[in-house]
C-alpha cells in the first residue's frame, strides 16, 4: 500500500521508529526512497542504529518529541505507525502540527493504526486493547477517527483517505 502512496523517490520521515523494524522493512522495499527514523526514547534510537546499519538508503535516527520543536528538514512523506494510542492525546496533534511543518507542498502523511469510529470500538479485540491501554497510563487509549480528521485538517492536511486493514486497523493517509 506504501508503494502506492509514497512518491518514487524522495526523503520519507518515519516518526516514533521504536525498534526501528519498520524503517529497515520499508528501506529494503524501497530503496529509491530516502528515510529518516526517529524517536524520544535514547533506547529506541541505539535499537534503530543497530537494526539499519549498513542500509544505505536510512539515515541516523533523529531525536523527535512530537510534541516539542521539530528538527529542520524537508520530507516528501511523514510516516508513523502504532503511536497514537499509546501517547497522550495532545501527542496526535502535536504530531499533525509538525508533519506539516516539515513537509514539501503536495507530499504525504500516512498514519496506521487502531482507531474508533463514531465513538465505537470496531472490534471486540479493540475494545478489550484499549481496556487495557487505559489501565497501564489513563492518558493511553485508542482515538476517534473523527479527532484525527480534526486535528489533520486543522493543520491544513487535505484529501483524506481512510483504508480498511487487517486486524481491525486503519490506513489513513493526507496531502499538504
Amino acid at each position: 500500500m506504501l508503494r502506492e502512496l509514497l512518491p518514487a523517490r524522495g526523503t520519507v520521515l518515519e516518526v516514533a521508529s521504536g525498534s526501528g523494524q519498520h524503517v529497515a522493512h520499508f528501506a529494503a522495499a524501497l530503496p529509491d526512497l530516502t528515510w529518516q527514523p526517529s524517536d524520544v526514547e535514547d533506547a529506541a534510537l541505539h535499537s534503530i542504529e543497530q537494526r539499519t546499519a549498513g542500509i544505505s538508503n536510512v539515515l541516523a535516527p533523529l531525536v523527535l518529541d512530537v510534541c516539542g520543536s521539530w528538527p529542520r528538514l524537508q520530507a516528501h512523506a511523514v510516516v508513523v505507525a502504532n503511536l497514537f494510542h499509546i501517547s497522550a492525546a495532545e501527542t496526535v496533534r502535536g504530531f499533525f502540527q509538525g508533519a506539516a511543518q516539515v513537509l514539501q507542498p503536495g507530499g504525504l502523511v500516512h498514519v496506521y493504526g487502531p482507531f474508533m469510529r463514531e465513538g465505537r470500538h470496531t472490534s471486540e479485540g479493540n475494545r478489550a486493547f484499549d481496556e487495557n491501554l487505559r489501565q497501564r497510563n489513563p492518558a493511553w487509549g485508542i482515538r476517534a477517527l473523527e479527532d484525527i480528521l480534526s486535528a489533520a485538517a486543522d493543520a491544513g492536511l487535505r484529501d483524506a483517505g481512510i483504508l480498511n486493514m487487517p486486524a481491525n486497523n486503519l490506513s489513513l493517509h493526507w496531502r499538504l
